[in-house]
């Protein structure tokens, strides 16, 4: 069974930067494609960014374009989300999940998920 933790969320002010991570347990986090995704309060989970099992094919929300990176560690089981410029819209719970195959902007098409992290941008 698989377990991922997100961490390195916080509160920070509008324009500062985030890491967040994604720390797999229980499968070699080499296998999957992994996704980010976030849900602001009141609205639908939307896609972040998305990395494929080598880290060769990234992609982004064009929201996110520019300010967001999506990395990979496979030693370390790890995938991170480097957030720059962050504004107050970017304001949300953010989850990793991953699946089996390509890398894909469709939520549901990814079967195992993180419990999130909360990342709040002040004004």
């Amino acid at each position: 069974q698989v377990q991922l933790a997100e961490s390195g969320g916080g509160l920070v002010q509008t324009g500062g930067s985030l890491r967040l991570s994604c720390a797999a347990s229980g499968r070699t986090l080499s296998n999957y494609a992994v996704g980010w995704f976030r849900r602001a309060p009141g609205q639908e989970r939307e896609f972040v960014a998305a990395i494929s099992r080598t880290g060769g094919n990234t992609y982004y929300a064009d929201s996110g374009k520019g300010r967001f990176t999506i990395s990979r560690d496979n030693a370390k089981n790890t995938v991170y989300l480097q957030m720059n410029t962050l504004k107050p819209e970017d304001t949300a719970v953010y989850y990793c999940a991953i699946k089996a195959g390509d890398a894909t902007r469709s939520a549901p098409a990814y079967y195992y998920w993180g419990q999130g992290t909360q990342v709040a941008v002040s004004s």
